[in-house]
């Protein structure tokens, strides 16, 4: 029996030929399938769409997908702070393209679709990672025009980006990806403080416990910087490596659900 205990170097091994996102070695007379190929290859050149890109997950997303070679439509309410993103990432393998829009209002998004059609190319990414938390009341003393402002952020305005994407990937036969960001607070209703409707309007395919960005409001900040010092809490970085994970992936592969918690987590249940 001959065996490569390093594949890619050992002079037993043949020849090595990559197919279909897996190496296939050449030992001897047999082929030995070697690992499946992470690889954002495809997507080079192709367009991204990422709701919330001006701060937390969703800037650092649209970041490393530009590092990655892609178009990327950055939509978010602040635009000035889309536009610095974008001179930040000047000089790049790819390119971000900021375009203000308030993901609450469908009109909004239908036009950011519109001109990405018209000026960038059909999309082949939705990361859809805009959010709203508002603190404050609970449902039983609350007013509904702040739920209403989330369920119109988190939920319709997905469900919104989702068709539009989805309508343009079907018209240019674009076999693209969607991620949806969630919350561990979409699994479990958690004994916090004003977080209302926060926890029903969360439910998706990539759920990350607590993330430092400018969504916690500021009256965790005592609770959130000694979780920082005790390394119980994640920073939007961890949250773009999982999707660039995902996006990695070969085509036959999918990732329905991943969930992302710090390894010293004892506030949040397994």
């Amino acid at each position: 029996m001959i065996s490569c205990v390093t594949p890619l170097t050992n002079s037993l091994c043949k020849s090595v030929k990559s197919i279909n996102n897996y190496h296939y070695i050449r030992v001897g007379t047999v082929n030995v399938i070697s690992k499946m190929v992470l690889s954002m290859d495809r997507w080079v050149g192709k367009v991204a769409v990422v709701t919330g890109a001006s701060s937390g997950i969703g800037a650092a997303v649209a970041e490393q997908l530009v590092e990655n070679g892609l178009k990327v439509v950055g939509l978010a309410r602040r635009e000035d702070v889309l536009i610095d993103l974008a001179h930040k990432l000047t000089g790049k393998k790819g390119k971000l393209y900021p375009i203000k829009t308030d993901v609450s209002k469908e009109g909004d998004i239908m036009n950011a679709f519109k001109w990405t059609k018209e000026n960038v190319g059909p999309v082949h990414i939705l990361v859809n990672t805009a959010g709203m938390l508002k603190v404050g009341n609970t449902l039983s003393d609350g007013d509904a025009e702040t739920w209403r402002n989330t369920f119109d952020v988190n939920v319709l305005g997905l469900c919104i980006s989702t068709r539009e994407a989805v309508r343009d990937m079907k018209a240019n036969n674009v076999d693209g990806h969607i991620i949806h960001i969630n919350s561990l607070a979409g699994h479990n209703v958690y004994n916090l403080s004003g977080f209302n409707v926060y926890s029903a309007s969360k439910y998706a395919n990539l759920s990350p416990g607590l993330v430092l960005t400018d969504i916690l409001p500021a009256g965790y900040s005592d609770i959130v910087k000694t979780m920082k010092k005790e390394n119980r809490i994640l920073y939007a970085q961890d949250i773009a490596d999982a999707i660039i994970y995902a996006l990695s992936t070969p085509p036959h592969v999918q990732i329905q659900e991943l969930t992302i918690r710090p390894i010293l987590d004892p506030n949040f249940p397994k």
